[in-house]
């Protein structure tokens, strides 16, 4: 990913799937002391919270995997855990939005499994690095990571700056390709609907 050329970050960039949606998210760019982190470094670097997130998330979807091939007896089995689950990540929601910057809060326009695009109030750079926090609501999940900054244009007083993903976890990556496609589910069900309703 370092020694790709800024098209060729582009092109990774335009790979995945991106939806438009608005997302709260934390943009720091790194200070003149700071270094990027190695991807093997990235947990080390991570706060605890995003770290166990992504584990929570994947034991619950493994524990109801096995009851949907059992009888009609156990869907009582599998609506009480997942009403447990529902309890469990409300109350992960709540610690991962106490991760949640003010100071450094903006909101997404676009994401996907390869970057985001942000309204940002000033420029940045092309090839500023910075820390990512994005918070992803209805997954009751949070990502911890770092982009670069690969395109950043005005847009009337603020800037659509787009970031590449340069350090993530696969299975952060995973989760937002599938948090993508479930959002774009549940706008193309709202539209269906609204013109089922026009008729």
């Amino acid at each position: 990913m370092d020694t790709l050329s800024l098209e060729e970050k582009k092109a990774q960039f335009d790979e995945f799937f991106v939806i438009s949606h608005e997302l709260k998210v934390n943009i720091k760019p790194l200070g003149a002391d700071e270094v990027l982190p190695h991807q093997s470094e990235l947990e080390d670097t991570m706060p605890y919270a995003f770290r166990i997130a992504a584990e929570m998330s994947a034991l619950d979807a493994a524990a109801l995997r096995p009851l949907r091939g059992i009888s009609e007896h156990a869907s009582a089995l599998a609506d009480y855990l997942n009403h447990q689950s529902k309890k469990i990540d409300l109350m992960m929601s709540y610690i991962l939005h106490q991760q949640d910057e003010p100071e450094h809060r903006f909101l997404t326009i676009k994401f996907g499994g390869g970057g985001v695009v942000v309204n940002y109030p000033s420029p940045l750079e092309i090839g500023t690095i910075v820390q990512i926090k994005l918070f992803l609501t209805e997954e009751a999940a949070a990502i911890f990571c770092y982009g670069e900054v690969i395109t950043c244009q005005q847009n009337e007083d603020d800037y659509h700056i787009s970031f590449i993903f340069t350090r993530i976890r696969e299975k952060d990556q995973e989760l937002l390709v599938r948090a993508s496609l479930h959002l774009q589910t549940l706008q193309l069900r709202k539209r269906a609907q609204a013109r089922g309703q026009d008729q």
